[in-house]
């Protein structure tokens, strides 16, 4: 049972390979647990609490909340797949909730730092300088998602209105502004591109390879974190840490919060919410600075 699930998590819903992993190694590890503590071979005997008594276990070896949370997930959409396949008639899943975790706050780069690498650096005018600089200044000057910059296109970009249009999670369509530097590096990005590869580019993806192919997420990821390692000593030093500061350096200039979930493409305002930690530790900073009696 475990297989065909698997099966049809990678061949029809076109999870990844490492989430197919993921997942059989949480029904493997709930399979073992049922098999030692209940003696049972078969999921069809499986009951709620069974399942409780697991996650209680894992609580008891120290497993992490968003560990735990992910295996929940995990039981969850097989004993939904085990229902469609009427190999059981009951859910024991069904009333399995998450446990509470606490938001990790986002991990940012400070703004003086921020416009250190975009303004100082001595980027060249060569397609690989200039789609560097690109790269960089598209995710921190809009905020936009990795697999969203992958998907830019010449057409995304409304030269006369100053914005680009970004195809985000659930095919959601928005409209970000772009200032006029950002516009000029475009332009003069396209151009050296063109000439670099003598117009022989099969596809109008904005971002590409080396090699004249659609760009690929490693390609971004190491750019990002090669020009950040330059300027800053935090662990993590992804795309997601540009869009991160984007969010948190509007905050902290005054930006309303509404308007900052339009622009990240957030489906509820309690997503864009954990920028409020950043920015409030700005205004602690700030208290203690400036006031007598602080």
């Amino acid at each position: 049972m475990i297989e065909s699930f698997l099966s049809y998590l990678a061949y029809e819903k076109k999870y990844s390979g490492k989430t197919v992993i993921a997942y059989r190694h949480d029904l493997l590890q709930l399979k073992a647990f049922i098999q030692k503590y209940y003696e049972l071979t078969s999921f069809e005997e499986v009951n709620y609490s069974m399942l409780r008594s697991w996650l209680v276990n894992l609580t008891e070896e120290k497993f992490q909340a968003r560990s735990i949370n992910r295996k929940i997930a995990t039981i969850k959409s097989f004993f939904k797949y085990l229902q469609r396949q009427d190999v059981i008639t009951l859910n024991p899943s069904e009333k399995l909730k998450s446990l509470k975790v606490a938001p990790r706050p986002p991990i940012f780069v400070e703004e003086e730092k921020i416009l250190h690498l975009l303004d100082e650096n001595p980027f060249q005018n060569t397609f690989i300088d200039l789609r560097s600089q690109l790269i960089l200044e598209i995710l921190y000057g809009t905020g936009i998602r990795l697999a969203e910059l992958m998907g830019l296109t010449w057409r995304n970009i409304d030269f006369s209105q100053k914005q680009i249009k970004v195809l985000g999670k659930g095919k959601k369509e928005r409209i970000i502004p772009v200032n006029e530097a950002l516009l000029h590096l475009i332009k003069n990005y396209e151009l050296v591109k063109q000439n670099h590869f003598e117009g022989k580019i099969p596809h109008d993806f904005l971002i590409i390879g080396d090699k004249g192919g659609p760009a690929y997420p490693m390609l971004i990821y190491k750019t990002v974190k090669n020009y950040l390692e330059t300027v800053t000593t935090k662990n993590r030093k992804s795309p997601h840490v540009l869009r991160h500061s984007f969010a948190t350096h509007l905050l902290n200039r005054g930006a309303d919060l509404n308007a900052i979930k339009d622009l990240l493409g957030h489906s509820s305002l309690s997503a864009t919410q954990i920028y409020t930690h950043n920015s409030l530790e700005r205004i602690k900073a700030v208290f203690k600075q400036a006031h007598p009696k602080a």
